[in-house]
């Protein structure tokens, strides 16, 4: 069986807020997300997604990284 951490326990681990790991959840941005009633499981080796919003950022003001 896997084991699940809690969006409260992700967004400690990753150094997000509760709200972004649920964002990510519902965006299906997180492999193996699990949805139960209103709560989120997210597996514990779950890989912390990359933040499309500063590479997008980057790319419209013509930066390189």
């Amino acid at each position: 069986m896997f084991d699940y951490m809690s969006v409260k326990e992700t967004a400690e681990k990753w150094g997000l807020s509760e709200r972004r790991v649920q964002i990510l959840c519902s965006n299906n941005r997180i492999q193996g997300v699990i949805r139960i009633n209103r709560m989120w499981l997210i597996p514990k080796n779950a890989e912390k997604p990359i933040d499309r919003r500063y590479i997008l950022k980057c790319e419209k003001d013509g930066a390189k990284e």
